[in-house]
Parts: C-alpha cells; sequence; structure tokens
C-alpha cells in the first residue's frame, strides 16, 4: 500500500492540452469515450476541457463529469469570476471534481499579455482561487510561464495562493525552455522559501519544445513533486506536453532512483494510445518509446540472440505488461460474437451498447470477407468506426464507387452516396483515383473546406492490410478530422472524407481550440 507521500498523481490533461493541437478537436462523444479510457487506466485526475472556451467545451466537460466515477474531473478556468463559475458548473455532476485556474506570472506576459502591473496580477489570482474554493473544495493554481518567472515573484503569489486556498500548485513549464537541473532547482528552491508550502500537493506541467518534457518533469519529483500533468501519446500544442506512457514506465522501471509510484494499471497503456491516436488522427511514430509499433522490436542479430536467451538482456520491462499482445493474429470469417468480443475485451476495447458491439460485429464481417487473417491492430480500427458511426450524425454516406486507373489516362471515380435518406450520383475527374473521388464527392455536397492534411498509414502488414486514412478540413475556422479504413485505400479516402464532412454539417460546438492555457 502506497502512503501519500510515495503516491505519485497522474493528471492527464489529454482532453484539454491535448486538444490544443492544430486539428485535435474532439467531439462531445469522443471526449467521454477517451475518458473512460482514461478511468480504465486509473489516471488520478482527468482534465476534461477548458468549459468557458465555448458552449461546446461546457458541454463536453459536463458530460464527461456525469460519466467518470473513479477520478477527479477538472475544468480549466482563466482568472475571472466568469471563467470560474462557468467550470464550477460544468464539474459540478462529478462525483469528485476540481477547478484549475491559472494566470500568467512571467514579465513578458504580464506586460505584453495580460498588460497588468505584478500587484493587480496576486490581485485576480486570489480572487480566482477564493472564488474557487465556494464551487469546490479541491482547487489547483498554475502560474502561466512560471519557468520564466521571477522566482521572488513566484513565491509571493503562490503563498498567496495557498492562503486563499489552494491545495494543489502546479509549475507549468509554459513554452518548453527548462533544462532538467534548472527545473529540479525552481522546484527545490519554491518548497523551501514558501512558508506553506505544505499545504499544497505540488506539480509540474511540462512542455516538449526541447524534448525534454519527461526529463524535467521527473527531476521536478525528485524534488518532491506530486503530480504530473502529461497527455497520452505526449500529444499537445506544438511539441506537445510529458507523454503518460513515459511518466508512468520510467517510475515504475526506476523505482530504485524515483521514491514514488503510481496507481496506474499499465495493461491498458497501449490500448489507450490506439485509441486517441484513432480519434485524433495523430498517429504514434513506430520509434515512439512505449507504445510505437517498434518499441519492443529487435532487429539486429546481436540483440535478437540475447532476447532470446533472456529478455533483460535487452528489454527493462515487459511488452505484456503495457498492453503489447503476444498474440496478434487472432480471428477469421468463420470466428462467432463470442470470440470477436472476447478478443476485444482482451484488447481493452469496450462497448457500451449492445447496437455498438452489433455495428463493429458486422463491419468485422465484412472485413474478414476481405481478408484472410484479422489482427490485434484491424480489431481496434473496427471497434473506432463502429462506435464513431452509432454516435456521430452519419446523414452522408458511400453507398457504391467505381475508380480506373491507367497509365496515360485521367482517372474517373463515379459514386453514389445516401444524402439526408436519398441517393444521388456523380463522377469527377482528378489527378489520381483519390483526387478524383474528393471532387465528386465535393460536387454533390458543395464542400468548400479546405484540406488541410491526407494521411495514410498501414494497420498491419501484408498486401492485404488495411489502409488507414485521415483528413483534416477546415471551414470557417472550424477544423474537423475524418478517419476511415478499408482494405482498398480509395474507398478508405472516400469514407474518411466523408466522415469529416458529416462532422462539419453538424452544428455548434467551438470553432477551433483554446489557445489560453497552461
Amino acid at each position: 500500500m502506497m502512503s501519500e507521500a510515495d503516491r505519485l498523481t497522474i493528471f492527464d490533461t489529454t482532453l484539454r492540452d491535448g486538444e490544443q493541437s492544430p486539428g485535435a478537436s474532439m467531439t462531445r462523444e469522443e471526449k467521454v469515450r477517451i475518458a473512460r479510457a482514461l478511468q480504465r487506466l486509473r489516471v488520478d485526475v482527468i482534465e476534461a476541457g477548458f468549459p468557458a472556451a465555448s458552449q461546446g467545451d461546457f458541454e463536453s466537460v459536463q458530460a464527461v463529469a456525469e460519466t467518470i466515477t473513479d477520478a477527479r474531473v477538472c475544468g480549466l478556468a482563466r482568472a475571472n469570476e466568469q471563467d470560474i463559475d462557468r467550470a464550477g458548473a460544468a464539474i459540478a455532476p462529478a462525483p469528485a471534481g476540481r477547478i484549475h485556474t491559472f494566470i500568467a506570472t512571467s514579465p513578458v506576459h504580464m506586460e505584453k499579455k495580460l498588460q497588468l502591473r505584478p500587484e493587480e496580477v496576486i490581485e485576480r489570482a486570489v480572487a480566482a482561487v477564493g472564488r474557487a474554493r465556494h464551487l469546490c473544495d479541491d482547487i489547483e493554481f498554475s502560474p502561466e510561464d512560471a519557468g520564466r518567472s521571477d522566482p521572488d515573484f513566484l513565491c509571493r503569489i503562490i503563498e498567496s495562493a495557498i492562503d486563499a486556498g489552494a491545495t494543489t500548485i502546479n509549475i507549468p513549464d509554459t513554452v518548453g525552455y527548462n533544462l532538467p537541473a534548472q527545473f529540479a532547482g525552481l522546484i527545490r528552491s519554491l518548497r523551501e522559501r514558501i512558508p506553506n508550502a505544505d499545504r499544497a500537493v505540488w506539480s509540474v506541467h511540462c512542455h516538449n519544445d526541447l524534448g525534454l518534457a519527461v526529463a524535467n518533469s521527473l527531476a521536478a519529483v525528485r524534488e518532491g513533486a506530486r503530480q504530473i500533468e502529461c497527455t497520452i501519446n505526449g500529444l499537445g500544442e506544438r511539441a506537445g506536453n510529458a507523454a503518460l506512457e513515459e511518466i508512468v514506465m520510467a517510475v515504475r522501471t526506476r523505482q530504485d532512483d524515483l521514491p514514488c509510484d503510481t496507481r496506474i494499471e499499465t495493461r491498458e497503456i497501449v490500448p489507450t494510445s490506439k485509441l486517441v491516436a484513432n480519434i485524433t488522427g495523430f498517429q504514434v511514430q513506430p520509434n515512439k518509446a512505449i507504445v510505437g509499433i517498434n518499441a519492443f522490436a529487435h532487429e539486429s542479430g546481436i540483440h535478437q540472440d540475447g532476447v532470446l536467451k533472456h529478455r533483460e538482456t535487452y528489454e527493462i520491462m515487459r511488452a505484456e505488461d503495457v498492453g503489447w499482445g503476444t498474440n496478434r493474429m487472432v480471428l477469421g470469417k468463420h470466428s462467432g460474437r463470442n470470440a470477436f468480443r472476447s478478443r476485444c475485451d482482451e484488447l481493452g476495447i469496450r462497448f457500451e451498447t449492445a447496437a455498438q458491439l452489433n455495428e463493429a460485429f458486422q463491419r468485422f464481417k465484412e472485413l474478414a470477407d476481405k481478408k484472410h487473417e484479422i489482427f490485434d491492430e484491424d480489431l481496434q480500427a473496427v471497434a473506432t468506426e463502429a462506435v464513431a458511426a452509432m454516435e456521430e450524425d452519419q446523414s452522408v454516406t458511400l453507398v457504391a464507387f467505381r475508380c480506373c486507373s491507367e497509365t496515360g489516362e485521367t482517372p474517373v471515380a463515379e459514386l453514389t452516396l445516401q444524402i439526408d435518406g436519398e441517393e444521388r450520383h456523380n463522377s469527377a475527374a482528378g489527378d489520381g483515383p483519390v483526387d478524383a473521388a474528393f471532387k465528386a464527392i465535393d460536387g454533390l455536397l458543395n464542400v468548400q473546406a479546405e484540406l488541410l492534411l491526407y494521411s495514410v498509414n498501414n494497420i498491419t502488414t501484408g498486401t492485404d492490410a488495411q489502409g488507414e486514412v485521415t483528413v483534416r478540413l477546415e471551414r470557417g475556422g472550424r477544423v474537423v478530422n475524418g478517419q476511415g479504413s478499408d482494405t482498398d485505400i480509395v474507398i478508405a479516402s472516400a469514407n474518411a472524407y466523408l466522415n469529416a464532412l458529416n462532422r462539419l454539417r453538424t452544428t455548434g460546438g467551438r470553432t477551433h481550440p483554446q489557445t489560453d492555457g497552461v
């Protein structure tokens, strides 16, 4: 049993800071699905969003608060009354809630962005914490850009925030500027100099602009920080945040040097990573630590020989412990519903309703008719698309598609779409089959959206592998992602494009992720 001194709180901000990655906006339903996965992962705090950013974000945070029972649900708020009240209302349904308020403290931010004097910044911070305390008993305060703030001023504002009722003090390296020794020294100095430092949990939130987010976070843990703010796959604006999976496994693997541990269920790491990648369209690089496809692969003959003789020669943790399956080829066209559901359970894939299971099983059977062997990665893609199809508006669907490519000839795509229950046909020529398909769709829907990203990844190996396509569209300041997968990459592309267009056709939601935050 861990003592409180040995317990490292994992504060996941994938749904808030992770969503600040350009193009990573998530629907309310997607946020809830990720929140459920984070609960299975056993994170301590889920920062569900920035309720004051828009009505859509408020409703998303509220939906997470209504769903989650085994983690604290947090809402972010700037240091003003409107933001605080909005956050308090959004997290109210949660069994355990937190309001996280922040204000910038570095000279450049106070002068150029806030245009406030230091004393005014302290007054606003104290007022915000005090107002939040009337709405919630768990209050986190962050001095934004603390890594470039004057240490003396930090001591003053943090002491005042704790006196006002802050229970967690979070020190953000907002622009990823610090080096590990420097950041550790800052944490040590603040905890030694601030008289009431022992009345709050100390936290850090590090960005990865210099590739040091995890290193800085762990350096702070050595100096007494007992909460780390992080994201799945290191998702986040610019170069991202500290990666949850790297933090957790570093702490778990190096117990000899890091005097704490987490309550994370590590076998849920890979399933959660895949879910976030599928929903956001931000695929994990192959050599990414812990969750990259090559993280436990060995090609060198010397390495292979060593691992075969004794795993610990070249592996410091077991692939199974973070959720990689040893049985990768699992199902085929003759597999039944029970086998399908059982394997999905083993992979951490959950269906909230019987309708979702039925939809996923039907898609699995259709895929099994095209592929002889179904891999775990195929099941992840099938499940993600099935759940999304049940939860999202699917007013436009692909009914039929035909396209021919021939050397020296311009490809022409012919397709039939069902649009609000009515079948419509069109054809168009393009530079390639995908371009022709998109133009044929545009001709029926009058899209008027800019294509920001077109990305193709193979889900598994082999010539019959499914291709997974992500498209990112922007219209009127609103950015959406669409995903599609199929053994035919052109059909996968058309489905991904339609998935994004269906999202653009829905009303409501915010026009872009929040740009203000720690």
